[in-house]
């Protein structure tokens, strides 16, 4: 199937979020495909159609203003989950206050895929691999959905339930993700290990950010992408980094922490040992660097 088999597909598009999540409870979430970019649906429709018959109804949820813009309250930041990866990377106060968002989008395919990729299709799609979603995950969000039942929060770290599988229910649409970065200067790292830098699916990403004061780490956020069935939100390096002193945190033992919160798999991007040898390292290189 090719692009141009795309007229076969009934398309929609719907004016509110209030008559997205009614559509959405009349058919319970089945049947459907929610198009902001469309880079990743695209990709699953030049990989094949589903049966004839058994095609999504394709709703254009891009323009809808409920799931845009971003908004700094001098504490919290709001991100639409319709905002594009090329808003994210001109905005001032992701640039401000959440640099490493920034830094995470020009790694996001070309011009093309970052004008209309969307965080929450990163989310949607919950795809382990995903850029995105390990970088947003490195600030403990809190992801917004709807449904005709109302609005809830989920926090990051009860969103993700397996490989491509979450707590959203599928009547339930990404609205927005709230962070509350730390202050301006923290030290944070995003890094990617690919074929090229951005046009191909990571071998092993990691974003994190390590507040410290005195010499000791009050907050360390951390996420890798490309190494568990999920995105690896890295409890055990947390849970060694957080009250710790930069300067004496044992090399062994931080091995052993990325080691016991990744598992990664052979397959036609990379290795097993390749990729436990790339988390580590990354995980090393980025504590090292906050002892300067």
């Amino acid at each position: 199937m090719s692009v141009s088999d795309l007229p076969r597909y009934d398309f929609c598009h719907v004016e509110s979020l209030a008559a997205l999540c009614d559509m959405l409870s009349s058919r319970n979430g089945k049947g459907m495909v929610l198009l902001a970019g469309g880079t990743d649906f695209m990709v699953e429709v030049s990989q094949g159609a589903p049966r004839r018959g058994a095609l999504p109804l394709v709703v254009d949820i891009s323009r809808m203003p409920e799931l845009g813009g971003i908004d700094w309250d001098g504490t919290r930041l709001r991100i639409g989950a319709a905002v594009s990866y090329l808003e994210l990377a001109r905005h001032a106060a992701v640039a401000e206050h959440a640099p490493l968002l920034a830094a995470m989008t020009y790694d996001i395919g070309g011009p093309t895929i970052q004008a209309r990729g969307t965080l929450g299709g990163n989310f949607a799609t919950a795809s382990p691999a995903a850029d995105g979603v390990a970088a947003i995950a490195a600030f403990d969000p809190i992801i917004e959905v709807q449904s005709v039942r109302g609005r809830r929060r989920i926090a990051m770290a009860d969103l993700q339930t397996g490989y491509k599988t979450s707590t959203r229910a599928d009547d339930e649409v990404i609205v927005a993700f709230e962070l509350e970065p730390p202050p301006p200067g923290t030290p944070w790292v995003w890094r990617k290990v690919g074929t090229r830098m951005a046009q191909a699916i990571s071998k092993v990403a990691l974003a994190a950010v390590a507040q410290i004061d005195d010499g000791v780490v009050t907050r360390f956020g951390a996420a890798m992408a490309s190494v568990a069935p999920v995105t690896a939100l890295l409890p055990n390096v947390r849970k060694l980094m957080t009250g710790a002193r930069v300067d004496e945190v044992d090399a062994a033992a931080l091995d052993a922490a990325v080691e016991a919160d990744v598992a990664p798999i052979d397959d036609v991007r990379s290795t097993r040992e390749y990729r436990a040898h790339c988390a580590k390292a990354l995980v090393r290189s980025f504590v090292i660097s906050l002892r300067h």
